[in-house]
């Protein structure tokens, strides 16, 4: 005996098994298409993608052909490389006193950056895995300071230093940066997407914090501290201001300060300064070859889930 269909229901008509395929494929163009661009599209994309490096390369075009030329034809035809010497590069690091601005630059920014990498792990492993009492205050106070501009806490950190004893000296230069609320932020926000059974597993083993921090959390996040050690070296090693208000002695000089004092005795000589400039930024362009790939996956590090 057949059933007759209850009071009030609505009969749902049967998809055709063509017409669910074809909307299938129809997204998976539509999704396809807006992927991957084509047509004046793409060419619009690589356009504006090569006017823009073309923007940010045209500086440093301009800086290494100046520093290739003789002093007499730096302004003749200054952007065709149509002179070659190196004898510039050798005035500019001798004159300059280049290698002793090199070093004092390069143990500057290790000890800067060694000490941001430590001191942010162990504030943002406090921020994001611990409780006590005004957390969220704190955390709240230590990320308004990224609000404060350098130039705000010049004077107090100056009388600080020079009430130690530390102008001309390297620890003048790198004390007042050895801890960074953007680097505190950065790992606390990493450590917070590590899963808390993690820490619940390594107490009952009776793993303490720093055992915890050590073996798990930071091999965990290591891509993160990676491209935070650059971006703190990066930053160490490109400071002007600092250096020249704690030191007026020449040997203690970094090489920001270094390339000031170059370009003040060789008025007459602008390839001197960009020969100088160039080998500057060889440290810089060595690093970011070497640690590319840390950056990359540090920065896109939780990007994506799943």
């Amino acid at each position: 005996m057949a059933t007759e269909p209850a009071v009030g229901a609505v009969p749902v008509a049967a998809v055709p098994a063509d017409a669910s395929a074809d909307a299938l494929s129809s997204a998976r163009v539509r999704r396809k298409h807006f992927d991957q661009p084509v047509g004046w599209r793409l060419a619009g994309r690589y356009a504006l993608l090569v006017a823009i490096s073309a923007i940010v390369l045209f500086p440093v075009y301009t800086t290494v052909v100046a520093a290739f030329k003789p002093g007499d034809k730096v302004f003749r035809n200054p952007l065709l490389p149509d002179a070659f010497t190196l004898e510039v590069f050798s005035r500019a690091w001798s004159s300059g006193h280049l290698g002793q601005y090199l070093l004092n630059s390069l143990i500057v920014a290790v000890v800067v950056t060694a000490a941001q990498v430590v001191t942010s792990v162990l504030s943002g492993y406090a921020f994001a895995l611990l409780d006590f009492p005004g957390k969220n205050v704190f955390f709240a106070l230590f990320v308004a300071t990224l609000l404060v501009p350098l130039e705000a806490t010049l004077v107090v950190n100056f009388d600080t230093i020079d009430s130690l004893g530390w102008i001309n000296t390297y620890q003048g230069l790198a004390v007042p940066f050895l801890a960074t609320a953007f680097g505190t932020f950065l790992v606390r926000q990493v450590f917070l997407t590590l899963p808390r059974d993690l820490r619940d597993a390594a107490a009952i083993d009776g793993v303490g914090h720093l055992g915890f921090l050590r073996h798990v959390a930071v091999p965990l996040v290591r891509p993160t501290l990676g491209a935070l050690a650059l971006f703190s070296f990066l930053s160490s090693w490109n400071q002007y201001l600092w250096p020249n208000l704690v030191i007026n002695e020449d040997e203690r000089n970094t090489v920001q300060s270094g390339l000031r004092l170059l370009s003040k005795s060789n008025l007459d000589e602008p390839n001197l300064v960009m020969a100088g400039t160039v080998i500057a930024a060889i440290p810089i362009a060595v690093v970011l070859i070497v640690f590319q790939r840390q950056l990359v996956r540090g920065l896109t590090a939780g990007a994506v889930k799943g």
